[in-house]
């Protein structure tokens, strides 16, 4: 069960609410995924009216509102004070966008809208690189999660860099750190929770399946697999074959 400044969640799954073909069909896929967060835009939902509001409360799980589609540290401020207000809530998963061909986050902007927003009282969730010394400096802004990209956002390609994933968890290993973006497998979830990461945040792999409300369910069934997995903790990997059946009270031949 993840913490995040200091509240349990029931699940490591944070599942988006955008994109769907109807909000029927979002609100049955987040009830199979069995997330413990829902994720939600101000700036690309804002437009849905109370409805839309009313069907996020529905689903009974903490809200994590975010700042996708700002470019500058002041319009990710001006949206997270925006959505503290709506959500009533001092969550927010921030933002900061650099480029739109690859949506990678600005993380010199990034840090500077954290530190600005931590000391506004807001509970900073980052979605940021792998570079070890980005996310200690969000550490040092004052957030006590990092949400590192798997991959480009929507891109489904799964997890690009293994290696500097594993050293992030190797080097923060207090730190709750969430797989956010670029999912686009269940075997991709499970291969973030074996690193041992503490959750994973996906929306496309989910609302644009085929069949939204099956692949959901196959996330969550990943994801428990996955957590399962480093609980029961994996064999090494070897070069050489090892006999999984031993010599010893073997027949010998002559």
């Amino acid at each position: 069960m993840p913490v995040f400044y200091g509240t349990a969640v029931e699940s490591p799954l944070m599942l988006g609410t955008a994109q769907y073909p109807s909000p029927a069909i979002m609100a049955q896929a987040f009830r199979a995924s069995r997330a413990g967060i829902a994720t939600v835009s101000l700036r690309r939902e804002g437009g849905a009216g109370q409805d839309f509001h009313n069907l996020i409360k529905d689903l009974g799980v903490p809200v994590l509102p975010n700042t996708a589609g700002c470019h500058s540290v002041r319009e990710a401020v001006t949206t997270a004070q925006m959505a503290r207000e709506l959500f009533e809530t001092p969550w927010i998963k921030l933002e900061v966008i650099r480029d739109d061909d690859t949506l990678c986050p600005d993380v010199i902007a990034l840090v500077e809208a954290a530190r600005l927003l931590s000391d506004d009282g807001f509970q900073v969730f980052p979605y940021c690189t792998e570079d070890l010394s980005v996310c200690g400096r969000l550490l040092d802004a004052g957030c006590q999660v990092l949400m590192p990209w798997g991959a480009p956002i929507g891109s489904g390609r799964g997890l690009n860099n293994p290696y500097g994933l594993r050293s992030l968890r190797a080097h923060f290993p207090d730190v709750p750190l969430v797989v956010d973006a670029g999912i686009g497998l269940p075997s991709h979830a499970a291969q973030a929770m074996e690193l041992g990461y503490d959750a994973v945040l996906l929306n496309t792999a989910v609302a644009k399946a085929g069949d939204p409300v099956a692949m959901a369910r196959a996330m969550a069934l990943a994801i428990e697999a996955g957590q399962l997995a480093r609980r029961a903790g994996a064999i090494e990997p070897r070069d050489m074959a090892a006999p999984s059946t031993p010599l010893f009270g073997m027949a010998v031949l002559g």
